[in-house]
């Protein structure tokens, strides 16, 4: 019986390392959670942009998945860039089936701007992998996009927050509320109470994968068997100390710390 626990990123590839499944990794790893990953598309990108990208077809990311699961099924999972509909029915098809843990980094927009997610899969994500999350965690771009609202006081994300879970079907969901104003305040809430953790606004473009970052510390703290809360404190914690320890690494809107925070 492995006592390890183990993670799976379902995501695109980052070659600079900084965001996608190799952030991912790194942020297992670190938080002491034995990495899997699948690649959903392949990205020409860096600090500065991304420059091209190659989608997986969605047959072969089948192929992917049923050599993890049919060899060792992780304690929990999570989806990044998922850009095509065809990838997002393969995908909740294992969700269904293993019915582990699962949390939804609606990954659409680059921190560069970049769009990573056609329009036409924006219903498929809807009906299909949003249903299946034990955690979604949109940024405020990304939940003004899914709940087709605008998102500008504390009262819209409260707004939003329930049409995640009570119209659509999560069982929780974070907004990430740094592109606010004032203090950076992540909201949480599970169907029954919303929960807030802030931390001091840091003043840095060097923030380049931190929504990947703080899904995958998600998922690790739940392949050990934490619970959303705990979890949710310890993502929050993670990425506000590697944002504040950012190696400083490219030309552009560089990567965060994956190895600075040594909480429990």
């Amino acid at each position: 019986m492995v006592e390890f626990p183990i993670g799976l990123t379902v995501a695109g590839t980052d070659p600079t390392g900084g965001a996608g499944i190799l952030a991912d990794l790194k942020a297992m790893h670190s938080r002491g959670v034995f990495g899997m990953a699948a690649v959903t598309s392949l990205t020409a990108q860096n600090t500065l942009g991304v420059q091209d990208v190659y989608n997986v077809p969605a047959d072969f990311i089948d192929k992917e998945l049923n050599s993890i699961f049919s060899d060792e099924v992780p304690h929990a999972m999570k989806t990044g860039m998922v850009a095509e509909a065809d990838m997002m029915t393969v995908i909740a098809d294992y969700i269904r089936k293993y019915n582990i843990p699962y949390v939804m980094d609606p990954v659409m927009i680059a921190t560069s701007g970049d769009r990573l997610m056609t329009d036409a899969s924006m219903s498929t994500l809807i009906d299909t992998l949003i249903p299946l999350a034990t955690i979604v965690t949109p940024n405020l771009h990304e939940a003004e996009a899914i709940t087709n609202m605008t998102i500008q006081t504390e009262e819209d994300i409260h707004r939003a927050l329930k049409i995640f879970t009570d119209d659509m079907g999560a069982e929780s969901v974070i907004i990430k509320g740094g592109h606010l104003s004032g203090d950076a305040t992540d909201y949480l809430y599970d169907g029954i109470n919303i929960s807030t953790l802030t931390a001091a606004r840091i003043d840095t473009d060097q923030t380049h994968g931190t929504g990947c970052t703080f899904s995958a510390v998600l998922t690790a703290e739940l392949a050990k068997g934490r619970t959303i809360d705990e979890a949710f404190k310890t993502s929050k914690a993670y990425i506000t100390n590697a944002i504040q320890n950012s190696p400083g690494i490219g030309k552009g809107s560089g990567p965060v710390n994956h190895f600075s925070y040594k909480g429990e």
